[in-house]
């Protein structure tokens, strides 16, 4: 009798010590709550297969992912921000669509990182201390489309992008220099978020921007003196505001026939010489608030479809009854809908109301008391 107990004691230990019976280390988080009967009807099945007899010697277990030590993964999305990583974490599922790695202290990304996740779409490496980047790290992803490098400590513009990517927002550096062919390939590329790099408009080479076909452009908060030279043509929004430009000449603006947007504010604008805003016939918004500007820029009559004229926070102290509408009926497409001259020293009151005969209401134009 007691062999057969022996005997009977130790097929239970083997069959508790089996790997055969256990599920595979799975991060959960906070949003898995909802997942806990995803895969009941699986489960079920194996143990009917325990209990009837399996005509196989193993049984196999669920295809499930791994899940990086500390990150939460659910629906094809890795989180792995705020943990104090110091690098790009192993064993990421290679189904990833979106990595947030935000908020470590990451320092390099090497060539092996982004191994196997040839379907990741989007990528966060917000607010780290990446200062290395090897020029193979993004070769795996093959169709990534966003990228946000915002608040890190790179020098220059990785190289060897992703030619899927869309999106780049690559604020906060320490950029001082794009050098020629810097974003070559990237022909889908319609948005770069650049600001707060400490870079001159020595540091944009020639053909720094060739082969862009951008819509959005932001370079703000930088140290600009002017608008820069051979920015794509394409483009529809372009930010230079918080810099240290002090005119706009006239040939600046000469290549951008496409903009609906243009930020100039919060720069040291004294004057913006005539003729400049013609090459501008579809602009939509002219931002030119917190400048040195004495006059109201010539040529806002002219313009069709200019809506929004930010012009407070100014040195204006006299506005024309032709400074903003054309003489003549039809002639201008758009009503304005937004005029702010705030914070000049122009009295309201000395304003003729002819003035805005082409605003659509009275009460988007935006005055106030000048206070020196």
């Amino acid at each position: 009798m007691l062999p057969h107990c022996s005997l009977l004691l130790l097929l239970c230990v083997v069959r508790l010590l089996s790997p055969t019976s256990a599920l595979p280390f799975e991060q959960r988080g906070f949003w898995d709550f909802a997942m806990d009967s995803m895969d009941s009807g699986g489960m079920m099945a194996m143990m009917r297969d325990e209990e009837e007899g399996s005509a196989t010697d193993e049984i196999p277990t669920p295809d499930m992912h791994m899940c990086p030590f500390g990150c939460h993964c659910h629906l094809r999305v890795v989180q792995c921000s705020d943990l104090g990583l110091t690098e790009v974490p192993k064993n990421i599922p290679q189904d990833t669509k979106f990595l947030d790695l935000q908020n470590n202290r990451i320092t390099e990304l090497t060539e092996n990182d982004f191994k196997g996740l040839t379907n990741l779409y989007g990528l966060s490496l917000r607010n780290n201390h990446i200062s290395k980047v090897h020029p193979r790290a993004f070769a795996p992803l093959k169709h990534l489309q966003k990228l946000y490098f915002s608040k890190n400590l790179l020098t220059t513009i990785p190289k060897n992008l992703p030619p899927s990517l869309v999106e780049m927002r690559i604020h906060e550096n320490r950029i001082k220099k794009v050098a020629a062919g810097a974003f070559a390939g990237l022909v889908n590329m319609n948005c770069i978020e650049m600001g707060a790099n400490p870079i001159h408009n020595s540091g944009f080479e020639p053909g720094a921007f060739k082969g862009l076909k951008l819509n959005y452009l932001r370079i703000s908060e930088a140290r600009l003196t002017g608008v820069p030279k051979d920015l794509p043509e394409s483009l529809n929004e372009l930010h230079l505001d918080h810099n240290e430009i002090q005119a706009v000449e006239l040939e600046d603006l000469s290549r951008y026939k496409n903009l609906y947007r243009l930020g100039l504010s919060f720069n040291h604008i004294r004057n913006i010489e005539n003729g400049s805003l013609s090459y501008l016939p579809r602009l939509r918004e002219l931002h030119l608030d917190n400048n040195r500007l004495s006059r109201v820029p010539k040529g806002l009559p002219n313009m069709k479809y200019l809506q929004v004229v930010y012009l407070h926070s100014n040195n204006i102290g006299l506005v024309a009854v032709d400074d903003f509408c054309p003489r003549g009926f039809g002639m201008k497409r758009a009503f304005y809908n937004g005029i702010s001259l705030f914070a000049n020293p122009v009295n309201y009151w000395e304003v003729q109301p002819a003035t805005f005969r082409c605003v659509s209401d009275r009460l988007a134009i935006q005055f106030g008391n000048y206070k020196k």
